[in-house]
């Protein structure tokens, strides 16, 4: 007898061993239909996977998670099968689900073509309607190895060749398509119809730069029509926001193969660089830090003692001088430390907050840049809290509430909490691990967060708070944190005088709230399509003469909202009102004012705002008041 427990805690009794797709035909037809896998005791299995032992059983169907991750798996293979059968002498390697999506890596003697992804694409649909079952069959290694190189897939053969001698390997089989996997698969190939393939890359066998390149065809799958097309749109509407695209358009920066991964900030983009700068200076001042710089080259052996040299090696820009080896700064926390350790600090002096706009490099692979996303050269609001053990709590509330204000001025109000907890390698008491993984979830209740625990991601020397922001279109950037270090004040001999008397080692909160500002400012670009709230435009008003009759007026408007402080550019080019009208709103300026004859005797401007809207005449004095406050609000 085998006893099956549902997740509504009901149990089923069978005779003997019973299918995964046996117990959903019991419950009942539909479920039976529905059924793409199982989670027998936690682990998802194929609807064929048969149950000898008393277990827990989920079926899984195309509205959960799992579901989900089997369809693209099962839709990588249907890649694979669709590929064979059109190209023949391709050569398959991996094929593994990837976020939102799959790919399948091919070994084949030329680059696939746009028109040949097309064609795999409609073979891949007429697979599917065939819906050939998809089975499984387990072989010796030493078998599977022999099969696959008489089939000449030496790709293959190979990854298998890695497996311990002895272990069996499972096959999936679909149609006259077979491949080896761990599995689980869907039942058919009817049950994937919902996937599109979206383009071709190049990747190396393994992943080393050393072997032969084979060619990546990415695609996505969805368990549904309108989930695959909402993504498509998703993905549609982010070309349009793509801040490489804008940077250019709007002309606010540029990148160089002269100076890879580093960035040409324009004197536009510079100016929105210093807005958002000079905002998180004023949060340093207004929330008791003191802001501090550091040097950006320091001894090798400082960062031996911080334990940087150890983990960080390969990704620090270094040189030498004197016989002494020397790294560019990859991080901001050592410094910080040897400003703490200038002078005797008390426990009155804690806590004691440090803020640096530090200028970081790292040497990350050509491969991982992204536009000023992803960059070797970046500038940290980067902030250390040095605190007892008592002022975790308090410190990360108020941390908390004051990410929020930033994020929402920014025009952020989605914001996704995690707290990473202690990891099996680390430092440090289970004493003192609870008592910061209690600070840090505590401070988020304090704080009104729902939040999610990710069990053992904290780092080695501490838990940590992970703020991830929701875009306009959905997308999540992980941008700010909270780490809790019990390390690293030890490691440089930092202490303060308790009122014991005694000498402590001060807890360092690391914690930054945008992060890289390179980064931060290509998620405004992306968030606000290039239109920048107006206190973050770059130019926020255009003033513009329709001939040169008004230019002195013009003149005289532009002049008083830049004494107001407001970026005002003057355009008195003997051009048609609408062509430059066009112009400047191809450019997403907040405000275009247009001065005529009549606006002249008037004292007043026309006012042409961002997004086609047309607010009419409006005296001058009004439309400066009204500016104003869209600035000091951040509208």
């Amino acid at each position: 007898m085998v006893h099956i427990t549902l997740p509504d805690g009901s149990r089923r009794d069978f005779e003997g061993p019973v299918t995964v797709a046996e117990v959903a035909a019991s419950i009942g037809a539909g479920l039976a239909k529905a059924a793409l896998a199982g989670r027998v005791d936690g682990k998802v299995v194929d609807t064929s996977h048969r149950i000898d032992h008393d277990a827990a059983l989920a079926i899984v169907t195309d509205k959960d998670a799992d579901g989900l991750e089997v369809i693209r798996h099962s839709t990588a293979h249907l890649l694979a099968y669709a590929v064979k059968e059109l190209f023949p002498e391709a050569q398959v390697t991996i094929g593994p689900v990837v976020e939102n999506g799959f790919y399948y890596d091919f070994a084949y003697k030329r680059p696939f073509t746009p028109e040949d992804l097309a064609a795999i694409e409609r073979r891949m649909g007429e697979l599917a309607a065939k819906n050939e079952p998809i089975v499984r069959r387990v072989l010796p290694r030493d078998e599977a190895v022999a099969y696959f190189k008489g089939l000449g897939e030496h790709y293959k053969a190979e990854i298998i060749g890695s497996i311990p001698a002895g272990e069996d390997v499972s096959l999936y089989r679909e149609g006259t398509f077979e491949d080896l996997c761990r599995g689980p698969h869907v039942p058919s190939t009817g049950r994937l119809k919902h996937f599109k393939l979206m383009k071709v890359a190049g990747a190396y066998w393994r992943g080393d730069q050393a072997n032969e390149q084979l060619q990546r065809i990415y695609g996505t799958a969805w368990a549904s029509k309108d989930e695959l097309q909402g993504y498509l749109r998703m993905l549609e509407e982010a070309e349009k926001r793509d801040h490489r695209r804008l940077g250019r358009e709007l002309d606010l920066f540029h990148l160089d193969e002269f100076s890879p991964g580093m960035v040409f900030w324009h004197p536009k983009g510079w100016t929105v660089w210093q807005e958002v700068e000079q905002y998180m200076r004023r949060v340093y001042r207004d929330n008791g830090y003191q802001e501090v710089k550091g040097p950006q080259i320091i001894d090798r052996s400082l960062w031996e003692k911080s334990g940087h040299w150890e983990k960080y090696r390969d990704a620090m820009f270094t040189t030498e001088s004197e016989k002494h080896d020397y790294a560019i700064k990859p991080m901001n926390c050592p410094g910080h430390i040897l400003i703490f350790k200038q002078g005797i600090k008390s426990y009155r002096d804690l806590p004691l907050r440090y803020g640096e706009f530090g200028q970081c490099h790292r040497n990350e692979p050509t491969g991982g840049l992204h536009g000023i996303m992803r960059v070797r050269a970046f500038t940290q609001d980067d902030g250390h809290i040095f605190c007892t053990e008592d002022m975790i709590l308090p410190e990360c509330v108020a941390y908390t509430a004051l990410l929020q204000k930033v994020y929402k001025d920014f025009g952020f109000t989605d914001i996704i909490y995690k707290v990473a907890t202690r990891p099996a390698a680390r430092i440090g008491s289970d004493a003192i691990w609870d008592k910061a993984e209690h600070a840090l979830m505590e401070s988020l209740r304090q704080s009104g967060c729902d939040f999610v625990i990710s069990p053992g991601d904290g780092a080695f020397y501490g838990p940590k708070i992970e703020y991830t922001l929701k875009d306009a279109i959905g997308r999540q950037w992980q941008c700010g944190t909270m780490q809790v270090d019990f390390s690293m004040a030890e490691r440089l001999d930092a202490v303060y005088v308790a009122e014991s008397g005694e000498r402590r080692h001060p807890v360092m909160l690391h914690r930054a709230i945008v992060g890289s500002l390179e980064r931060f400012i290509g998620i405004l670009i992306e968030q606000h399509a290039g239109a920048l709230p107006v206190w973050l435009a770059p130019v926020q008003v255009v003033v513009s003469s329709i001939t040169d009759q008004q230019a002195d007026y013009a003149a005289e408007v532009a002049k008083m909202l830049q004494k107001q402080g407001v970026r005002t550019h003057l355009d008195l080019r003997n051009e048609k009102i609408n062509y430059k009208i066009r112009e400047h709103s191809m450019q997403k300026v907040p405000f275009i004012l247009v001065v005529g004859d009549k606006e002249k005797a008037n004292g007043a401007v026309a006012v042409r705002a961002r997004g086609h809207q047309d607010l009419g005449v409006v005296p001058l004095t009004d439309f400066a008041k009204k500016i104003e406050s869209d600035i000091a609000t951040k509208a």
